[in-house]
């Protein structure tokens, strides 16, 4: 797989690009769909065989990047991938922080096929491993991310999404004396945020979309982090689609390995605005465009936090 991390890089450069001219106008579809598009032709020219287990939505919901597409000529590799073309299309369209296209690939077999519906997400990072599980009360799995990371409780940073379904567990963890940096939209890369030293975040819990979740944890695995998660079903239709995407027990709780099975994994995400992690698009003196990226790759390849510039002519 670490042979296709450039490739990959080259896709979500493509995507953060062209949405670009998106930001701030109020478009969020126009703003998905022109990232979408160019993720998907960068793609299609990939050597692999690759089929979307997380996309943009069945074929009868999305022309491009549905569950199921096949993607790249059909030579190489055998690829499961996961895309958010546009993560962060209302924070593209108001012109907000944190925005990021990105995308996540393992070996066919080893992505969960992960439905759209709510799931409970814990993660932290290497440090605190083995320290968080989701069968324990928030407030012990602050108390042990802090005796791990050797912190007082006060020091602790939890990261949260701003809902109104996570009031009582934002309530509880300031009663803790721990600190809450709330964010509104960027699941990714808050849930990875953990596994990176300078963000300052120790632990992060929420109720996000299953989608992302999995795309979090190809990245969390090459990070060192680790996550746990469970599928939230609300309703018999739900129900149906985990157990026709052959999750025979949607309650399970789901260990990292579950979530994504080989290290052989790649994760790619540019920034668009500003963010967390990565600095959005810009331009430099000639009027060139520099992007910043990011790329983990599983086992011994690492970490690469990757700055490019791009000639008008080579834009998409």
């Amino acid at each position: 797989m670490n042979h296709l991390a450039l490739d990959f890089l080259r896709v979500t450069q493509s995507a953060a690009l062209a949405a670009k001219p998106w930001i701030g106008r109020g478009c969020k579809h126009e703003a998905d769909d022109a990232a979408t598009t160019a993720m998907r032709g960068v793609l299609q020219r990939m050597e692999m065989d690759g089929v979307v287990v997380i996309g943009e939505g069945e074929l009868d919901e999305a022309p491009m990047l549905y569950i199921g597409e096949r993607l790249g000529t059909g030579r190489g590799p055998r690829v499961d991938i996961a895309v958010d073309p546009l993560e962060g299309t209302t924070l593209v369209a108001s012109g907000q922080d944190n925005s990021t296209a990105v995308i996540a690939a393992a070996p066919r077999g080893t992505l969960l096929h992960a439905p759209d519906m709510y799931m409970e997400k814990l993660a932290v990072g290497p440090k605190a491993k083995g320290a968080a599980s989701l069968e324990r009360p928030l407030v012990d799995n602050v108390a042990a991310v802090a005796a791990a990371l050797h912190k007082d409780i006060s020091d602790v940073t939890v990261m949260m999404q701003y809902r109104d379904r996570h009031q009582a567990a934002i309530d509880m963890v300031r009663r803790t004396g721990a600190r809450v940096r709330l964010f509104d939209d960027g699941d990714v890369t808050c849930a990875i945020s953990v596994a990176v030293e300078e963000t300052g975040v120790d632990l992060f819990y929420g109720i996000g979309g299953a989608p992302e979740g999995v795309i979090s944890a190809v990245a969390l695995k090459g990070l060192g982090g680790e996550m746990q998660a469970r599928l939230l079903p609300g309703t018999e239709a739900e129900y149906e689609r985990c157990r026709s995407m052959g999750i025979a027990d949607p309650h399970k709780l789901l260990t990292l390995h579950d979530l994504v099975s080989s290290d052989d994994c790649v994760f790619a995400a540019t920034g668009i605005t500003t963010g967390l992690l990565l600095a959005g698009i810009s331009k430099d003196a000639g009027h060139a465009e520099i992007t910043h990226s990011l790329i983990v790759c599983g086992g011994q390849a690492g970490t690469h936090f990757i700055r490019s510039v791009h000639e008008r002519e080579e834009q998409v």
